[in-house]
């Protein structure tokens, strides 16, 4: 699908969009599939040690990995995109739904930012046992991730659930219409969050999504995530996209191009390729990866 002439303008102006339905379960299954599997060998690992006394085989998707990681913090290592790097999430980074979205804000040059994140949210209960919560992201806006030498690139973050992600579920809040505003500073006292006397005073907006929605997101939106206070994992995916050519805001991590009209063979399709760059950029880092803060 790609977007109304009503939904660009209300992207352009209000710095948050909700697509709703913008992809289908055939899009998401795939890398819902590569989790599952992801999370059953890293438990079975993790009850090998003895770091775990239940595997709660019997669980769906969205409310297993809760009930491991109550047992043991050790679920969530490896669990992010530059670490387990996996095909179906490669895939997805290339999605024809998405991009065709994108292409309505970007253009037909499309590179994939580094910046690129699978996350679970369980159940705030289930932390009791494991310590504080850094499940809940303060105020923030991704600019604040980014280096100031990208403040002029058009980055589109995209963030997606993989089920539902209620208001119950820790799903995201937003302050729109802050597009004219800039970058606003941000402390790290908190991680990373704007400083508050600089928060505006909008409403902010529930983003409440069923699955298959992608809430496109400026820049300088600033946005956090609510608690979870149900008994399901928030399973989601968060991506930034942008232009070709413009700077990413985070050189130490690789960017690939995901669709061009202009240069066809540009773009990365294969996953190998994909991960070879990923391992280099963490073997040996260079480049800058930093968090803006006062």
């Amino acid at each position: 699908m790609s977007l109304s002439e009503d939904q660009i303008r209300e992207y352009r102006t209000r710095g948050v969009l909700r697509v709703r339905g913008a992809l289908s379960t055939e899009d998401l299954q795939p890398v819902i599939e590569e989790l599952e599997e992801l999370i059953d060998h890293r438990a079975r690992q993790l009850h090998e040690n003895g770091e775990i006394g239940e595997l709660w085989e019997e669980e769906p998707f969205e409310t297993r990995y809760g009930l491991l990681y109550q047992q043991s913090r050790s679920m969530g290592k490896g669990l992010d995109i530059m670490h387990y790097r996996g095909r179906a999430v490669f895939d997805f980074l290339g999605n024809d739904h998405l991009l065709s979205v994108l292409q309505a804000l970007l253009g037909e040059e499309i590179t994939c930012n580094p910046i690129q994140h699978v996350r679970a949210k369980p159940p705030d209960e289930y932390e009791e046992h494991t310590g504080p919560s850094f499940h809940n992201a303060p105020w923030h806006q991704d600019a604040a991730v980014m280096m100031p030498e990208a403040e002029g690139s058009d980055v589109i973050t995209c963030w997606l659930p993989l089920g539902e992600a209620t208001a119950d579920m820790g799903c995201m809040e937003v302050i729109p219409d802050q597009v004219g505003g800039g970058y606003l500073r941000h402390q790290k006292e908190g991680g990373t969050t704007v400083v508050p006397q600089l928060l505006p005073e909008t409403e902010p907006v529930t983003m409440a999504c069923d699955k298959g929605d992608v809430v496109l997101m400026s820049r300088f939106t600033p946005h956090r995530s609510r608690p979870n206070v149900s008994k399901r994992c928030r399973w989601s995916i968060d991506l930034r996209y942008q232009p070709t050519g413009q700077h990413t805001g985070r050189t130490a991590h690789p960017d690939f191009v995901v669709r061009s009209s202009l240069a066809p063979d540009s773009v990365v399709t294969d996953h190998a390729v994909w991960c070879d760059l990923w391992q280099e950029a963490l073997e040996n880092p260079s480049g800058v990866s930093m968090h803006r803060s006062v």
